[in-house]
């Protein structure tokens, strides 16, 4: 059983014999994400706050009625400290950028975590190089999990920012998120998650979790492309500077000077992408309605059950935690020596879709002595059957390249 119907989304209902994999790089949107942004453009297109006329001023509500959904659902009482973006990657860029250079000197100390994915990664290690600012790298376990004692070391007093992932993209680790802020609150640095991975599969209280910053992608949560977020501490927002100028971020422009307008404006210059705030709206409410414990349950099954087939398959190689409950719904493998490419495309004559490469983490891929991995990744319309279809494919694949080899 899957934990939505696959019938609620159009490409898969349309493609029967098709077996959607990656997930974790961008999730099939249900019907009601559709038929939700078509709604918008069909009965209340118009730029918010720009006009005094109806139709803006429904626009406007519209797009604030969106805002206020997103943050309930991650648990922000604070709606107005969530500010929308194209997705993870300029949420944490805004992050480095804005707060990075207002608070980040020469002599201090960034710290993120071999799991992370280049947009977790590749924004502080450029800000650490324009600063002059030390950056490191804390490692892993034997088993994938951030290695917390050498955590507890690398944060030293003139640490700024911890920068960690949720749930890593590339092996589904789920990170200890409250014993990571702890570590970098009792230096008083601050602490910057990357949910993109977290929150379509987790239950995320940001009221509760204390990171300084959560930042979430819609396109992998059910949501639209081009359409994500970072919800951030109200102090830290004020205190920083806008990134972006233009639009309705401004309050006064006088011929020497610009004032900015309250959040989440100050943050969010040019006109909104309305339209796919509603679609993430859309999406959170179909979410809620499955029920995010479900949602789990779910995943950790099929986490289990691929674990199980995929350890019986002869010369195949599992990466991450070896357990379904400490990882989300990824499988991250190798087979034989067979190039993961290779293994992607002969999946796909058999209509499985999985990911391969280095799925954006070539220091982790270093750390694991590999290029390249295959990954699997499961969602709420995916089902046991889906895991045997993978575990089939995988084993004529190899019949197949080795045959050729011969």
């Amino acid at each position: 059983m899957s934990a939505a119907p696959r019938a609620d989304f159009p490409l898969l209902a349309a493609n029967p014999g098709l077996v959607y994999l990656d997930s974790a790089a961008t999730s099939q949107k249900p019907r009601v994400v559709l038929d939700a942004m078509r709604s918008y453009y069909e009965n209340a297109n118009a730029n918010p706050h720009r006009g005094a006329y109806k139709l803006s001023g429904i626009s406007t509500e519209v797009y604030h009625d969106a805002r206020r959904e997103v943050a309930r659902f991650l648990g922000a009482a604070d709606a107005d400290t969530l500010i929308f973006t194209r997705g993870t990657t300029e949420s944490v860029n805004l992050l480095a950028t804005a707060w990075g250079h207002q608070h980040v000197h020469r002599g201090d100390r960034i710290v993120v975590t071999r799991l992370e994915h280049h947009a977790n990664f590749v924004p502080w290690q450029q800000l650490a190089r324009d600063v002059g600012a030390e950056f490191r790298i804390c490692e892993l376990t034997h088993d994938g999990h951030v290695d917390l004692d050498q955590l507890r070391a690398l944060v030293t007093a003139n640490t700024k920012v911890v920068a960690f992932g949720h749930v890593s993209n590339a092996l589904g680790t789920i990170n200890d998120v409250p014993e990571i802020v702890k570590i970098a609150h009792a230096i008083g640095a601050v602490a910057f998650c990357d949910g993109a991975q977290g929150a379509p599969h987790l239950r995320v209280a940001f009221d509760d979790l204390e990171v300084d910053a959560y930042a979430f992608s819609g396109h992998k949560m059910l949501g639209p492309m081009g359409i994500g977020g970072v919800i951030v501490r109200r102090k830290l927002l004020e205190a920083m500077h806008p990134y972006q100028f233009g639009g309705d971020m401004i309050e006064f422009v006088f011929d020497g000077d610009t004032t900015w307008n309250v959040l989440p404006h100050k943050f969010e210059a040019g006109t909104p992408n309305v339209a796919d705030a509603v679609g993430l709206a859309a999406a959170v409410r179909y979410l809620d309605a499955l029920g995010m414990g479900v949602v789990r349950a779910h995943e950790v099954a099929l986490s289990r059950y691929a674990l199980e087939r995929l350890a019986a398959i002869d010369g195949l190689h599992l990466y991450g935690p070896a357990s379904a409950e400490a990882r989300s719904g990824v499988v991250s493998f190798t087979l034989g020596d067979i190039h993961p490419h290779d293994v992607s495309t002969m999946l796909d004559v058999d209509g499985v879709c999985v990911r391969a490469g280095h799925h954006c983490a070539q220091p982790l891929m270093r750390a694991l002595h590999t290029n390249a991995t295959v990954r699997a990744s499961f969602y709420v319309y995916n089902t046991a059957a889906d895991v045997d279809a993978l575990a089939t494919s995988l084993a004529k694949a190899k019949a197949r390249f080795h045959a050729h080899v011969g």
